[in-house]
């Protein structure tokens, strides 16, 4: 969580700064989610996301000089600098894509998973979206034929009451994200999307019940993004009450929740600034790394674009 915080802090004072082009949505604020999820998943799980999902690449074990290079528009990016802040891959641990068009990845999960189960493998697929793709009709179309199949696929909802810039409240007339499987035969929790031992517990029990073959869960994981939807400012001003909300968030940071638990535990002051220095130290080498790595040649511009027969 301390290295998704860093990195996304980070990104946002090089949006700042001018040397980030591509949009970029940040997840500050909902750490946990990715740290919790990606904690009771192993390398070879599917991971798929959406467009806010820095956080999902680094917990599942994306590499990190690979992240900043490709926000950069690097070569030595994860997408080799052609793709930016909103596809990100990283196949050798299991993320298969990111996708900024809202819900395009579920059914995606949903494909992932089917493959799984006429290999007879035992990999889990994820699909990470936010409380905006529920309105999307292909997500209830996926979470039906999951459950149809029996899958191993978890849906977890990412809820922080904003789509865009419209609040919850303004798009439901009733709070039950968690229930919206139910008619297709999948069922649901809701989760404190901001205690990672929570969601972690309720990653392990849906990915259990998959592996055995008992299909899929939707975990609608409560929380809430602390800088604005797309850039790194924090859209105070936005509907009517995220002025209030943001600081009663705040007041639930997920890493400092975390911390105090640890240390009621009994881990050190001192062992958690060494946490926190070694993430800065590792955030701080992959910037330098990103800034000294070539942009993509314009003669490959077209390239990935149309087929050639020799490019196979």
């Amino acid at each position: 969580m301390v290295l998704i915080r860093r990195c996304e802090e980070r990104i946002a004072d090089l949006c700042d700064l001018g040397e980030v082009r591509c949009p970029c949505h940040l997840c500050i604020g909902q750490e946990a989610i990715a740290a919790g999820v990606c904690g009771a998943l192993g390398d070879t799980d599917y991971v798929w996301g959406g467009h806010r999902s820095h956080g999902h690449y680094l917990a599942k074990g994306g590499d990190l000089k690979a992240l900043v290079a490709e926000i950069l528009g690097r070569t030595t990016g994860c997408a080799g600098g052609r793709g930016g802040s909103m596809h990100l891959i990283a196949r050798e641990v299991g993320i298969l894509g990111t996708v900024p068009l809202v819900a395009a990845t579920v059914p995606l999960a949903v494909g992932a998973a089917l493959a799984s189960k006429l290999r007879r493998d035992p990999r889990v697929s994820v699909a990470f979206f936010g409380d905006g793709a529920t309105e999307e009709g292909h997500v209830h179309e996926s979470l039906n034929l999951a459950a149809l199949h029996r899958l191993p696929v978890i849906f977890v909802c990412e809820n922080n009451f904003y789509a865009s810039h419209l609040h919850l409240a303004e798009r439901h007339v009733l709070d039950n994200l968690y229930l919206i499987g139910e008619p297709h035969g999948v069922p649901g929790e809701r989760v404190d999307g901001n205690d990672v031992l929570a969601v972690y517990e309720a990653t392990m029990a849906a990915a259990q019940r998959a592996r055995r073959g008992d299909g899929p869960t939707l975990l609608e994981c409560r929380t809430f993004r602390w800088r604005g939807h797309v850039g790194p400012e924090l859209d105070l001003d936005v509907g009517v009450r995220r002025r209030d909300e943001l600081a009663a968030w705040q007041e639930r940071d997920p890493i400092a929740r975390a911390a105090q638990q640890l240390a009621a535990d009994g881990v050190t002051a001192g062992e958690l600034e060494r946490v926190t220095d070694e993430v800065q130290a590792l955030v701080d080498q992959a910037v330098e790394f990103a800034r000294r790595s070539p942009y993509p040649s314009p003669e490959t511009l077209s390239d990935h674009v149309y087929y050639r027969p020799d490019d196979r």
